[in-house]
């Protein structure tokens, strides 16, 4: 990058922000304006008290009515800044050109100076600005040029020194010429610098406010979308519960109806199954349901107590709950079997409880998949928790669901069920496998891997205390 981009890119050129004037500032404005008004009248007026403005011939309204002139575009510095700094321009020459003495007051080269300064700090073309400040520039070179060979002013300032015996380094014409180059390059150099510098802050003040309005509408988009999956797994949840108690008790009953007369005991158990099976279905769908209406109700009525907000206390199903699922699914014609893995023992109690929830879940899923669409007699149930990496591999838990049926007429799924499983296992970083086996049967596997979720859980642990710390302090 050129010297000459590098100074085009500092004061803005190509950028598309634009500095807009906030509401109100208009009265701002208009103060300084009046401000700058009074000022320059008081100053003109202690100028002519003191006989310094005795040369000039002009009438009194007139040397005010200049000075007003250059004042009046004030009240557009923010809404027109370049045109406001060029008028400010012109007016200091104007005013050099008809009254010299008048030029050198304090206040009108402050009215100079902020005319700059409100253009370099408010423009919104900045490459136009470049060609405002490259004009100025010359200007100014031209000015002092014109007031150096052809004007007195040098002639008048030796004068005087020489009247009030000057003695210094340099001679009273460089010395004159030296100062007047001085004043004009950092009342220049000053009115860029400080408006650049304001232009700049507020850009950076800009993208500060765009930033945080980013975060705030992506963690309100966070927000939904976490109301959304939540709401999906809710949905997943009660597709399972329906889906498996529903099965259960239809097999029992239908139990119960072929060996009511001959085996009463037999349909008494199998009643029993069907009265245990309703309570926990209704149980977790009242706890689903209490979830779902404490979330949507939770900002409207908030509430500490549980009971109140109609969630149960009762834990969500996990690896232990397993055996229970395989007891429910045993009945007249069904015969299940369950065996758990451990390697170490205990392995299965380190499993977090959101993996075993997926576990259950994906098991439940699978018995009731069996019942509805299988003619199976027998139904393994294998899970395998293997915490400690050993041969090489490692750490997992694994749900196995295999039966010796093959697919019922009549009865093809949706596809729901399988789909739901995937999303479960892809939640944690699983896979699922499902499929007719080639010795005959279905098999349904899923694997977890174990050493990511136990530092994803302890992970939360660790969150989880630092926010309940927060809390207390």
């Amino acid at each position: 990058m050129s010297r000459a981009e590098r100074f085009a890119r500092w004061f803005g050129a190509g950028d598309d922000w634009e500095r807009v004037p906030e509401p109100g500032r208009a009265r701002f404005d208009a103060r300084v304006a009046i401000l700058f008004a009074l000022c320059a009248m008081a100053t003109l007026e202690l100028y002519r008290s003191l006989g310094l403005a005795a040369p000039l011939d002009r009438p009194v309204w007139q040397q005010h009515a200049l000075l007003l002139a250059g004042i009046v575009p004030l009240f557009w510095r923010r809404r027109f800044p370049l045109t406001v700094a060029v008028l400010g321009q012109l007016h200091f020459f104007t005013v050099g050109v008809t009254m010299p003495q008048v030029a050198y007051l304090l206040v009108v080269q402050l009215l100079c100076f902020f005319g700059l300064y409100s253009g370099v700090a408010w423009a919104r073309d900045r490459r136009a600005l470049l060609v405002v400040l490259g004009a100025v520039l010359i200007y100014m070179i031209g000015w002092l040029a014109w007031d150096f060979a052809l004007g007195n002013s040098i002639a008048q300032m030796t004068a005087e020194a020489a009247g009030r015996g000057a003695a210094g380094l340099v001679s009273p014409p460089v010395a004159w010429v030296l100062l007047t180059v001085f004043n004009n390059v950092v009342f220049f150099l000053g009115a860029v610098l400080l408006g650049q510098n304001s232009w700049r802050s507020a850009r950076r003040s800009a993208i500060v406010a765009e930033q945080r309005n980013t975060i705030a509408r992506q963690a309100h988009e966070l927000r939904d979308r976490a109301v959304v999956q939540e709401r999906l797994r809710i949905a997943r949840e009660l597709h399972d519960v329906v889906a498996h108690h529903v099965s259960v008790m239809g097999v029992q009953a239908a139990a119960a109806r072929r060996v009511l007369d001959r085996r009463p005991d037999a349909a008494a158990q199998a009643l029993s199954q069907i009265e245990e099976s309703s309570r926990q279905s209704v149980a977790e769908m009242r706890r689903l349901l209490g979830t779902l209406r404490a979330g949507e109700d939770a900002a409207s009525e908030p509430s500490d107590s549980v009971a109140e907000q109609g969630v149960s206390r009762e834990p969500e199903p996990g690896l232990a709950r397993v055996a229970d699922l395989v007891e429910q699914a045993r009945g007249p014609g069904l015969a299940v079997a369950y065996d758990l893995v451990e390697e170490p023992a205990g392995a299965a109690e380190t499993v977090p409880a959101p993996m075993g929830l997926s576990v259950y879940r994906i098991v439940q899923e699978a018995l009731s998949n069996v019942r509805r669409h299988s003619t199976a007699a027998r139904v393994g149930v294998v899970v395998r928790v293997i915490a400690a990496p050993g041969r090489g591999t490692r750490g997992y838990v694994e749900a196995e669901v295999v039966d010796n049926g093959r697919p019922r007429a009549g009865t093809s799924g949706t596809g729901m069920g399988l789909l739901g499983m995937r999303e479960r296992a892809s939640s944690h970083g699983g896979l699922v496998e499902a499929g007719p086996r080639l010795s005959g049967g279905y098999r349904v596997r899923a694997r977890f891997p174990l050493d990511q979720a136990l530092d994803q859980a302890f992970d939360q642990a660790i969150d989880q205390t630092i926010d309940q710390t927060g809390e207390q302090a």
